[in-house]
């Protein structure tokens, strides 16, 4: 009864909106019909169904559904998964560390955040974890997905994952632990003074942790940056507006939305009190950089004050505007879509399915990392006239996939639950009487005990039954890499630990290469 009374007032609302707005009596006399239709099948199923029917589930479900046709982005948040979306963007949280959507009925990785459990074991977008703990994760909810991932820290969940282009599923066991809160994960100098800073979201106080980033860079002699966006997802735009101002000159424009109503028509500008008006930038980015990371690169790229390199971004190019509803869930619901300077829209289509949305960007560029396809991309000008393409994402100026091409036994050491890099970089500090004086030096100079690779493989013994030191020589820059940056960050941290990642990155080197690029673009004022 409650229901029927609740839809009778609604069509009385919408028959008042009709007869004072005319010109939308067509749409409303269609929606109206809509909910009649919504309100016979909610009747029969509450009449009929063959067991008492848990309607917070089943209406839950239509929300999203109803939310899912529109765009990949609008979502209907439940209460639970409200207050996940604030320790995420605002506190701290325990467990795996993935961004995901539930597509096709399956947790699919949209990508894993940078130095959690989820990026060390190897998940990469467009995973879909077909079991968790043995169980069937088909159809599960976001709700029970969160309470299924995480946990204390310690404790151990085992995914069954299915990888795009793989035709066996595989297990990974993960160690949950704490998800950083913080969104500017390190900052450091690497060689002639070059600045970097790894950014792994857009949250509330990702501009102020830049900022102290590069105030603290200015005072090492930084003459130079690069700023790693890979695998950011995104997050606040306002957070990307302010940090894109530390570089731009007073009206450049940064990023503008339009929408169907005036409200969600927004232009953004540069104030010009930025200090690092005269700082050469190289911006990272791949396939999971979406959204916030899209405004930074695509503005630079525009205004021809930074050089993009990587491989083309996610594409996500739409706004979201958040509502409570009034049992403490919320409504995202896409009102706008965002430009770049030059007029670039950042969306992706969508138009074959959520399914294809994601995955069709795991599978992009796959044929050759060196030449990129643009023939059906639309073309842009920069301010100063350079030829930059649209046609959904960022296009970096330098096309460089990021090359591992590693043996299956070594991703399985990688993968494996004991973490086994990580054991045996204790075991093989414990050569060292002291920690080696100079981090720098010991990271890209220092060679690893001569008989290490040997040693590594009797201590994997039985773990890992297939590998062997062929193995271990053919990957041997991505092993000396894990077992450097564990070492790292035993001796000196976190900074430290990613410097080390950086070893054998192909993608950081052309960074690095293309300085003197950056150095040169039109948009920098010496």
């Amino acid at each position: 009864m409650k229901k029927k009374i609740f839809l009778s007032t609604l069509t009385i609302i919408l028959l008042a909106v009709a007869i004072f707005y005319p010109k939308i009596s067509a749409s409303v006399d269609d929606l109206y019909l809509k909910i009649a239709v919504m309100n016979d099948i909610i009747s029969i199923i509450n009449e009929s169904y063959v067991e008492e029917v848990d309607w917070a589930k089943t209406m839950e479900g239509a929300y999203r559904g109803m939310l899912e046709e529109l765009d990949p982005h609008s979502v209907y948040i439940n209460k639970d998964k409200l207050k996940t979306v604030k320790e995420e963007f605002q506190g701290n949280f325990q467990g795996i560390g993935i961004e995901f959507d539930i597509i096709d009925g399956y947790i699919t990785v949209i990508s894993p955040i940078v130095g959690t459990p989820s990026e060390r074991v190897g998940l990469q977008s467009g995973d879909k974890f077909l079991k968790i703990n043995g169980e069937s994760a088909y159809k599960i909810t976001q709700e029970e997905t969160f309470k299924k991932l995480r946990g204390p820290k310690g404790t151990t969940v085992t995914l069954t994952v299915k990888r795009v282009g793989e035709e066996e599923p595989f297990e990974v066991e993960i160690i949950r632990d704490d998800i950083p809160i913080y969104s500017v994960l390190a900052h450091f100098i690497v060689e002639e003074n070059v600045g970097y800073v790894l950014v792994n979201r857009f949250s509330q106080k990702t501009a102020e942790e830049f900022s102290d980033a590069l105030h603290d860079l200015k005072g090492q002699g930084m003459t130079s940056l690069i700023i790693d966006l890979r695998y950011n997802g995104g997050g606040y735009m306002n957070e990307a507006v302010e940090m894109l101002d530390h570089f731009l000159n007073a009206g450049d424009m940064i990023v503008y939305t339009k929408g169907r109503l005036p409200n969600a028509n927004e232009d953004f500008y540069a104030t010009g009190k930025g200090e690092f008006k005269d700082l050469p930038v190289v911006v990272m980015i791949n396939r999971g950089s979406a959204s916030a990371s899209e405004i930074v690169s695509g503005a630079l790229q525009d205004l021809d004050r930074g050089m993009i390199v990587g491989e083309t971004s996610f594409g996500k190019g739409l706004v979201q505007r958040q509502w409570p509803l009034k049992d403490g869930s919320a409504v995202r619901v896409t009102v706008a879509r965002y430009y770049t300077p030059s007029g670039r829209l950042i969306q992706r289509p969508y138009d074959n399915g959520l399914q294809d949305y994601y995955e069709s960007i795991v599978l992009a560029d796959e044929t050759d990392s060196t030449v990129l396809d643009t023939t059906d991309k639309p073309v842009y000008k920069t301010k100063a006239g350079r030829t930059v393409f649209g046609g959904g994402g960022i296009t970096p100026d330098v096309l460089v996939k990021r090359h591992l091409n590693l043996s299956k036994p070594t991703v399985k050491v990688f993968q494996h639950s004991d973490r086994l890099f990580f054991k045996f970089a204790q075991e093989l500090s414990k050569e060292y009487p002291n920690a080696p004086a100079d981090a720098e030096n010991f990271i890209f100079n220092e060679d690893l005990p001569e008989d290490y690779l040997e040693e590594f493989l009797s201590f994997v013994g039985d773990k890992v039954e297939s590998l062997t030191l062929e193995d271990l020589q053919k990957d041997k820059d991505y092993v000396e890499m894990q077992l450097k940056s564990e070492m790292a960050k035993m001796w000196w941290g976190n900074n430290a630990f990613y410097k080390a990642r950086l070893l054998a990155d192909n993608q950081f080197e052309a960074a690095l290469e293309h300085i003197p690029d950056a150095k040169a673009l039109p948009g920098l004022k010496p």
